[in-house]
């Protein structure tokens, strides 16, 4: 098994509010309620401004990974650290604060499809902004700035008063990154965001999490289960089977015998976009 530790720089002071997040786990196990143990006493270290992609197949854990980093899936025992914040500790206003640093890009997308692209892109400032304006749907001139650059960043601006459920499936998860964008996060999660997208498409989309991490400097995770998106847009790969991490190295160099390792069978067909 390949090994690649980065200084993930937590357990100490609270970074600054504008430095991108490390994340640390520490001995994590995570058992679901019907005896399903997802995370087996995993740790690792991940710096601030990496670009991890994790790869497993369905079930090896990778989902439940990312979702113990924004407090989504509660962990069994162990510690999660984000930006030198404990997320396993948070709860209430603290959690919901710390949720608001970390961007989330879903499999599907996750919008209103009966608004406007616009609007879908401001709900990534709800976070940040009063509850009244919230509720009532006035942002500031400063969101809405930060909503257009966000659009723009992911070749969609055109889009902005489109409604949501009249684009391409494409162009539904690059505002689901617009959206996160708008957050100013200090970490990206991004949970399948290929999954149910064309080969060129989820090109494209891994193209925009790429360049996001290089010219924002931007932590990002991304879970794949496609070996030539984990080389060609990952730094580092951390692979998952059977909720223990199995290996963890550059990801360019990775053999086809280390993804043989990680699924824990032959490579089939499935396992590669083209």
């Amino acid at each position: 098994m390949s090994t690649a530790a980065g200084s993930a720089g937590v357990g100490g002071s609270t970074p600054p509010a504008s430095a991108p997040w490390s994340v640390a786990l520490e001995d994590v196990t995570v058992r679901y309620r019907n005896g399903v143990t997802a995370l087996d006493r995993v740790s690792l270290q991940i710096a601030g401004g990496e670009m991890v992609s994790i790869v497993g197949l369905s079930g090896s854990g990778k989902s439940t990974l990312i979702r113990t980093i924004n407090g989504l899936v509660p962990v069994t025992s162990g510690s999660v650290t984000a930006g030198g914040r404990r997320v396993d500790l948070a709860r209430g206003r603290e959690l919901r604060g710390l949720r608001g640093e970390i961007g989330m890009i879903f499999q599907s997308f996750n919008l209103a499809g009966r608004t406007s692209v616009l609007n879908n892109v401001l709900v990534g400032r709800f976070s940040h902004t009063s509850w009244w304006r919230s509720l009532l749907g006035l942002p500031t001139a400063h969101d809405k700035q930060l909503a257009f650059e966000a659009l723009d960043r992911v070749g969609i601006l055109a889009k902005a008063w489109t409604r949501a459920d009249a684009l391409s499936g494409g162009q539904q998860q690059r505002v689901a990154i617009a959206r996160a964008l708008a957050q100013e996060p200090r970490l990206m999660l991004a949970d399948e965001p290929v999954a149910s997208l064309d080969p060129p498409t989820a090109l494209a989309v891994m193209s925009d999490l790429q360049r996001i991490n290089r010219e924002l400097g931007l932590t990002v995770l991304t879970n794949l289960h496609l070996m030539d998106l984990a080389r060609r847009f990952a730094t580092r790969m951390i692979g998952l089977r059977a909720g223990r991490i199995v290996y963890d190295g550059p990801a360019a160099s990775a053999s086809n015998a280390d993804f043989e390792q990680i699924y824990g069978r032959p490579i089939e067909r499935e396992d590669v976009l083209e």
